[in-house]
């Protein structure tokens, strides 16, 4: 007998195997109708895979949140399977599901073109409507290596002769395509719907590796209904629109060139936005208590590895030796340094928690072809800060920072903010038993906070679980900003120490957290986020004063003059150009408040004002005008 339980605890049983499929059609042809998968004591299956056991069992539907990832997995099975039947020299590397999508990476001399993706997705629609079953097939490793070979296949063949001998591989056939592939998959090709698009080409190196040859990868996007497809499309078309990278030109921001590449040259206008939110963000921690500090961006490469650091970002980090044979690293992070003020002198549990912040300026190699303008940068400014603690004090300082957190958020416009739990990694420091302890703290301080939380498994970082706070912007993205993490490992590798009540000398825990993360990815989603229109307490230039003629000349710039002195950011438009020209102009530069005067404003001292985005004026005297502005670009805390 197999005894299958399902969800709602009701337990079924078989004289013999069954597959999820018969479970399904036994509760009900709906069921049958709508099963995708399976999944079998928590480990997605093939939906027609055997149950010879007793087992808790859930049938995976359109309605999962795992099921897309599954669809589109075998929406990059059906491209490449296009591929082959259009262009039979191509070989077949990897090609997973992603984000929002798939890709796979081929090798072949020609390159493909835009209409070349037109025709393979035209035959993906074919292989759809052929609906070819989708079966699972076991192999011998060796027996594959020679399969492939014989196909031609000299990627596929070195994938599986990397796999230990003698494993059982399986193989995934659907038509005359077979793949190599763990799945599980769709039962049939028929499966995949309508609902997909190829969307680019790009360049990959095979296995990453840019001493090997260049791969050709086809990116594409797949969801279960169209809709959703056009609603992901739509998006696409708004986030190009908010590109950061176009608006940091349009509104001269900044720039970045390849002489000093991943790293930004901060125009006026952006370096004032910057300033003003570095400005808000010490406002806040100078009111929740913390103290700033300012650390060395040279450190001896020793203390990264006491740190444990070096063991894991070696790579990363941009070193360098002097000529009396030091090995110096520039800071790729702040927490060893924070520690090594914390030991200046005895600290007692009297000074704790001490909330230890720096805006810290630091470096990481990243290579060249993940840089994304500002969001992925080498150099880069994080809003860092250490909370020095006791264990009891965990829960207190989580939750107080959770808070602060909030309303950092809420004041820059997000207000939608998911929480995930990340726990232990496979490659960490620290013992099994000081893990228990920190995921058990951490765990119980974000239930303190009423946080609602999903477990993001073996993300935690090597010396502590974190919580990551992940924004949803205006156009439905997720961007993860914020961490909160419990350490109690690199107090103990870099002997960190307070006496307790009782006199003895005990570790302090530390609490690394940040809530912008970097300063320049930050500020790259901001414009993306507003799209350029930045709240008047935010924007770069907040009032241009432009005159209709130059008889109001000498009131525009007592006007602005007037503005200024009151601490707003203004400029004037004296040019001899239409005001119709002006107007547009300094609306593609985003500036909020546009205030025009002509020989009639001049003379009755009042002046026109027009808001971004309104075509409406509002004719005020300068008094109400100054004290109007005065209070809407008031900065928030």
């Amino acid at each position: 007998m197999v005894a299958i339980t399902l969800p709602d605890g009701k337990v079924r049983s078989y004289p013999g195997p069954v597959t999820g499929l018969d479970v399904a059609t036994d509760i009900g042809p709906g069921l049958a109708k709508a099963a995708l998968a399976v999944r079998v004591d928590g480990e997605m299956r093939d939906l027609k895979a055997g149950l010879d056991r007793d087992c808790a069992l859930a049938i995976v539907t359109a309605k999962d949140a795992d099921a897309l990832e599954l669809l589109r997995h075998d929406a990059a099975h059906v491209m490449a399977e296009a591929v082959k039947e259009l262009y039979p020299e191509t070989q077949v590397t990897i090609g997973p599901s992603i984000e929002n999508g798939f890709y796979y990476d081929f090798a072949r001399p020609t390159p493909f073109t835009p209409e070349d993706l037109e025709r393979i997705e035209a035959r993906m629609h074919e292989i759809v409507a052929r609906d070819e079953p989708i079966a699972c097939e076991a192999w011998d490793r060796d027996a594959a290596v020679a399969f492939f070979e014989s196909l031609g296949e000299k990627y596929k063949a070195e994938i599986i002769g990397s796999i230990p001998a003698g494993q059982t591989i399986t193989l995934y056939r659907q038509g005359a395509f077979i793949d190599l592939c763990r799945g599980p998959h769709l039962p049939s090709t028929g499966r995949l719907g309508k609902a997909f698009k190829l969307m680019k080409l790009a360049g990959a190196y095979w296995r990453g590796d840019a001493r090997n040859e260049m791969l050709q990868r086809i990116y594409g996007t797949a969801w279960f209904d169209k809709k959703d497809l056009d609603a992901y499309l739509t998006m696409l078309e708004e986030a190009e629109k908010r590109d950061h990278r176009r608006l940091g030109r349009e509104m001269t921001l900044f720039h970045q060139q390849e002489e000093a590449a991943g790293s930004v040259f901060w125009h006026p206008k952006g370096w004032t936005l910057y300033r003003a939110v570095e400005g808000y963000m010490r406002r806040r921690l100078e009111a929740n208590a913390y103290v700033e500090v300012k650390t060395p961006q040279l450190v001896d490469f020793s203390l990264w590895e006491a740190s444990g650091h070096a063991d894991k970002f070696a790579e990363s980090m941009f070193t360098i030796t002097t000529q009396d044979d030091r090995h110096l690293a520039v800071k790729p992070m702040n927490c060893p340094c924070h520690v090594q003020i914390f030991r200046q002198g005895i600290k007692s549990y009297r000074d704790l928690p001490l909330r230890m912040a720096e805006f810290g300026s630091c470096h990481r190699y990243e290579p060249s072809g993940a840089l994304h303008g500002i969001m992925r940068v080498r150099a880069f400014t994080q809003d860092d800060a250490h909370i020095f603690c006791t264990e009891d004090q965990i829960t207190a300082e989580t939750v107080a920072f959770c808070q602060l957190l909030k309303e950092v958020y809420s004041d820059f416009g997000f207000t939608d903010v998911r929480v995930k739990f990340s726990d232990r990694p496979a490659k960490r420091a620290g013992s099994d038993e000081s893990w228990d302890k920190a995921e058990a703290a951490l765990s119980s301080a974000a239930a303190a906070a009423g946080l609602e939380t999903t477990l993001n498994p073996g993300e935690g970082a090597f010396y502590g679980p974190k919580l990551e706070f992940v924004l949803r912007d205006a156009i439905g993205r997720d961007w993860q900003c914020g961490t909160l993490q419990v350490d109690i490992v690199l107090p103990e590798r870099l002997d960190a120490a307070y006496t307790a009540e009782d006199g003895s000398r005990r570790r302090p825990v530390m609490l690394h957290r940040a809530i912008l993360g970097s300063f320049e990815r930050f500020l790259g989603i901001l414009i993306e986020h507003h799209a350029g229109r930045f709240p008047m307490w935010l924007a770069p230039v907040q009032v241009v004063v432009a005159t209709i003629v130059s008889d109001a000349d000498a009131f525009a710039t007592e006007v602005a003059a007037t503005l200024r002195a009151r601490g707003l950011r203004v400029e004037t438009d004296l040019r001899n150009e239409k005001i119709n020209y002006k107007v547009r102009e300094h609306s593609v530069a985003k500036v909020p408040i546009l205030l025009v005067v002509g020989k009639r404003e001049a003379e009755q001292g009042s002046v026109a004002m027009r808001r971004l985005g309104s075509p409406d004026q509002e004719v005020l005297a300068l008094d109400a005008v100054v004290d109007k502005l005065c209070a809407e670009a008031m900065p928030p805390a």
